[in-house]
């Protein structure tokens, strides 16, 4: 059974060189209510991730908030942060379990329903990550969207939880939840100019209501 409540709404951070920035978002988001941070930062050297890691599990420390790290299990340990989240070609998530703590999250992003059947008969993972969703700005032009009702066929077949990720909106959170989602990952969603807090709200809001 996964350790995760629904609704679960992951920030993802995204790939900004100016670290300062970064931080603080991830600090408004733990204040603001955020279940999951994903720190993806793969183009920041290894010193600097760490950091960085570490400066986001002092900012959730005592909070609901769960640090994840990208695919690095070693910076995620070090840093004492809560999981990590694996790409959907990365290592087996039963391997990654052996060597983390209990209670250690781990997730894995998917793009298809086989690869979703996939992974949970793997075994290891609580959650996983499904996209492109809609179209995003995140993706160069010409990715793919997946849309809803892909989304809601992976639903269907898996119990594990899963989170849509790629073009998410407070106004196409509705639909997300109809479809089967047990939460979203986005990036410059919390970002825009209405602000963490209540963006947070309005996205459990739209869950809440299905």
């Amino acid at each position: 059974m996964s350790p995760l409540c629904r609704p679960v709404i992951c920030l993802v951070t995204g790939r900004s060189s100016d670290m300062a920035a970064t931080i603080a978002l991830v600090t408004t988001a733990v204040k603001a209510g955020i279940d999951l941070v994903q720190i993806r930062e793969r183009d920041l050297d290894d010193r600097s991730r760490l950091a960085l890691t570490r400066a986001a599990v002092d900012a959730a420390r005592g909070s609901r908030a769960r640090i994840l790290v990208n695919e690095r299990l070693d910076i995620a340990l070090a840093a004492g942060a809560d999981g990590v989240h694996l790409r959907g070609d990365s290592v087996a998530a039963s391997s990654v379990r052996r060597h983390g703590p209990p209670g250690f999250i781990i997730g894995r992003s998917v793009h298809s329903r086989d690869e979703a059947v996939a992974a949970e008969r793997e075994g290891g993972c609580d959650y996983l990550i499904f996209g492109t969703v809609f179209s995003t700005t995140s993706k160069p032009e010409g990715h793919p969207s997946l849309g809803t009702g892909a989304l809601k066929e992976v639903c269907a077949r898996v119990r594990l939880p899963v989170l849509a990720i790629g073009g998410i909106s407070v106004d196409r959170a509705p639909d997300v939840a109809a479809a089967g989602a047990a939460g979203i990952a986005a990036i410059s969603l919390f970002t825009a100019a209405e602000g963490v807090r209540s963006t947070i709200e309005a996205l459990r809001r739209a869950f809440d209501t299905q």
